[in-house]
């Protein structure tokens, strides 16, 4: 069975979303309806909640703003699992590098994503689906939240002092590697977001506080020159759109906490002040 559970901004879900679910899944479910409407909950405390109330052998954590479009998704999500017995976690976005600095799994390049997805955005509807040249299951390091399903009995739980609502996604990804299980994003199963995250301070210092206290196991993977001066460049972009100038700069000096690498640190510092002057 496949427990799905949502992290509700209201006591009770749609019914519209509720039937789109019982329309597609295709196998035995359960809901797990966590009522976060009062903002009791941390995003990690509510998931970790979901999980003790759940019986199935599959755990999806799922937003509560999609829409399926595949039909018997539940069952194809269990062939993965069958056929694909190393991989633990299964999601419908990620990407194959992530680095030291505070950014989102996205701030790569899009050789380095695997997309498969229809997204909401500032009024517009885009369909994205790339990066599978492996197959119809691509391995990743980190998946997006919208959707990641874990297999249940791998005594993971999420980080409860992360608190918030941003890099639970994060945090359940690297939980599952060190376990040595393989994360993957499929191209079978297809689902439509209603809206996007909103990048603001909340966000940003998330991400901080997530790779302050993973930055040994974030040590442990290799990327390229390239792909870690792409990632601190998004990185001081975040920084001077969320900060502005002043409070910015402050956080120009925290670069040298996410990366050991003289020539990343100076070519940043080159990158950040040529953006001030033409700001």
């Amino acid at each position: 069975m496949i427990s799905i559970i949502i992290c509700s901004r209201k006591d009770k879900i749609d019914p519209k979303f509720e039937d789109n679910i019982r329309n597609t899944v295709g196998t035995n479910f359960e809901l797990v309806l966590i009522d976060n409407s009062t903002n009791k909950y941390s995003i990690f405390q509510a998931y970790n909640l979901g999980i003790q109330k759940s019986r199935g052998d599959i755990l999806c954590f799922i937003h509560d703003d999609i829409l399926f479009h595949t039909k018997n998704w539940g069952l194809l999500l269990k062939s993965e699992f069958n056929n694909y017995p190393d991989f633990a976690l299964i999601g419908i976005a990620g990407a194959k590098v992530k680095t030291q600095f505070p950014t989102g799994w996205w701030d790569c390049e899009d050789k380095d994503k695997v997309i498969n997805i229809i997204q909401h955005e500032k009024g517009n509807v885009t369909k994205e689906n790339f990066g599978f040249e492996d197959g119809d299951l691509s391995e990743v390091y980190v998946i997006d939240g919208v959707f990641m399903a874990l297999k249940k009995g791998l005594n993971i739980e999420f980080e409860t002092s992360l608190g918030g609502f941003h890099g639970y996604d994060l945090n359940l990804s690297y939980e599952v590697i060190e376990k040595n299980k393989k994360i993957g994003v499929t191209n079978k199963i297809l689902i439509e977001h209603l809206s996007i995250g909103r990048l603001d301070k909340t966000w940003l210092f998330s991400m901080m506080l997530f790779h302050k206290k993973y930055q040994k196991k974030l040590k442990k993977y290799k990327y390229s020159y390239e792909q870690e001066f792409f990632a601190g460049k998004a990185y001081i972009d975040h920084c001077l759109r969320i900060l502005g100038k002043k409070e910015g700069l402050i956080y120009l000096f925290s670069i040298f906490q996410f990366s050991s690498s003289i020539k990343i640190i100076f070519s940043l510092e080159k990158y950040f002040f040529n953006k001030l002057k033409k700001s």
